[in-house]
C-alpha cells in the first residue's frame, strides 16, 4: 500500500528535516520521497490532519510481558498490541518470566513468536542463572540467539565479584551488562521510599541510599574492568550526579528512567494505592526535579515505560503483600508530553536507545 502523509512536522534531531513541515510519500513500507509538496502519480492513501508530527520509530527499553509463565498478567501478543497502539515500534522485554529467560531457547521463543508482528521484539537475557545472582547465565549463547543485553530485572547484583566478572567476560563479545540499581541488603522488606510519607503510612522504607550505594559500587567496578554498563530505572537526585560525573571521566555508562519517576512522587501512596507500588519506589519532589533535569541535560539517556502489569490477585490486596509493578505503555506519551519538551522526549525513545 502506498501512503502520502501531508504537511507533517518532522521531529528528528539527527535529520536535515528536523522541525520542518513536509509531505512524506511511503511506498510498500519504505519512505520514497520527502518534500514540501508531493503529488504522486501512483494510487495512494492520504493522511491529512491538523498538527501532524512524524518521528522515527519509538523504542521502549523496559517492558515485562508475562509470557511464558505469567500469561494471566499479559501475553506476548497482547503486550505487543498495547505497545503498537501506544505508538511504539519496538520493545525490549525483561526476563521476568517463569522460567526466567536465562538461555538461548527462551530468547528464540520470544523472537520467533513475535516475528510477524508490527512491533519488533528485542529480548534481554538474565545476567545470572534463574536471576539468583549466583552464577553467570549463558550470556554468549543468548547474544548469538538475539539477546541485546543482560539483566536480573528488579534485582541488584549483590555479589560484586560476579558483576566484575560479567563486565570483564562480556567485553569478549561486546555485550551490554545491566545492573538494577538497588542494594537488596539496604532495601529488604521495604515497601516504599523512606521519608515523611513512609513514616505517615507506617511502612518500612527503601532509602535512597540503597540505590546510591549500588551505583557507586557499580561505577567503581566499571572504572576497574572497562566494558559497557547500563543502569536502568534510576530514581534519585544523587544518582543523576554520580552518573554525570562518571560520564565526564569517560566511563562507558548509560542510564534510563521510568516515566512514572518523572511524573509521580511518594505522596501518591498517601492513600495506600497499590497501583503506585513500584521498584525502585516513587521518590520525593526533589528527586523528580533532578531526574527531569537529567533528561534535559542528557545525563539520562533513555526514558522507558517500565510497563509491568500485575494480575489483580497480586495487586488489589494488602499493601505489604502487593507485588511491585504498574502498566505504563498506554499512558507514556500523554503523561510526559507536558513535562519533557517534544524534541528531547522523542530523542530519548528513538535515537538514543
Amino acid at each position: 500500500m502506498n501512503l502520502l502523509i501531508k504537511q507533517a512536522k518532522i521531529i528528528d534531531k539527527h535529520s536535515d528535516y528536523h522541525l520542518k513541515t513536509m509531505d512524506i510519500f511511503i511506498e510498500n513500507g519504505k519512505i520514497i520521497t520527502i518534500a514540501k509538496q508531493i503529488n504522486p502519480a501512483k494510487p495512494h492513501k492520504v493522511i491529512a490532519l491538523k498538527n501532524l508530527h512524524v518521528s522515527t520509530g519509538w523504542f521502549d527499553t523496559s517492558v515485562c510481558f508475562g509470557e511464558p509463565g505469567f500469561e494471566e498478567r499479559e501475553t506476548l501478543l497482547h503486550g505487543l498490541e498495547v505497545a503498537a497502539k501506544s505508538g511504539f515500534t519496538a520493545v525490549a522485554i525483561n526476563p521476568l518470566t517463569n522460567p526466567i529467560n536465562d538461555n538461548k531457547s527462551g530468547i528464540r521463543f520470544l523472537i520467533d513468536k513475535a516475528q510477524n508482528h508490527l512491533v519488533k521484539v528485542y529480548p534481554f537475557g538474565a545476567l545470572t542463572q534463574k536471576s539468583e545472582g549466583k552464577e553467570l547465565a549463558e550470556l554468549f549463547d543468548m547474544q548469538q540467539a538475539g539477546a541485546i543485553a543482560f539483566t536480573d530485572y528488579g534485582k541488584g547484583i549483590a555479589n560484586a565479584n560476579l558483576l566484575k566478572l560479567a563486565l570483564q567476560y562480556t567485553q569478549n563479545f561486546d555485550a551490554l551488562v545491566m545492573d538494577f540499581p538497588l542494594d537488596l541488603s539496604l532495601s529488604f522488606d521495604g515497601q516504599m521510599h523512606e521519608g515523611i510519607q513512609s513514616t505517615k503510612n507506617g511502612f518500612k522504607g527503601i532509602p535512597a541510599m540503597a540505590e546510591i550505594v549500588q551505583i557507586k559500587r557499580d561505577l567503581t567496578l566499571l572504572s576497574y574492568t572497562g566494558g559497557r554498563l547500563h543502569l536502568p530505572n534510576i530514581s534519585c537526585k544523587r544518582s543523576v550526579q554520580l552518573i554525570k560525573n562518571a560520564k565526564k571521566k569517560g566511563l562507558n555508562v548509560t542510564c534510563s528512567v521510568a516515566a512514572h519517576h518523572l511524573v509521580l512522587t511518594d505522596n501518591a501512596l498517601a492513600d495506600f494505592n497499590t497501583n503506585y507500588k513500584v521498584s525502585p519506589p516513587l521518590r520525593e519532589a526533589t528527586d523528580v526535579k533532578a531526574l527531569i533535569n537529567g533528561v534535559l541535560d542528557g545525563t539520562i539517556d533513555m526514558i522507558n515505560s517500565d510497563h509491568n502489569p500485575i494480575d489483580i490477585e497480586n495487586k488489589k490486596i494488602e499493601f505489604a503483600h502487593a507485588l511491585n509493578g504498574t502498566i505504563g505503555l498506554e499512558s507514556f506519551f500523554g503523561a510526559l508530553n507536558n513535562i519533557i519538551d517534544l524534541e528531547t522526549l522523542i530523542d530519548a525513545i528513538t535515537s538514543k536507545p
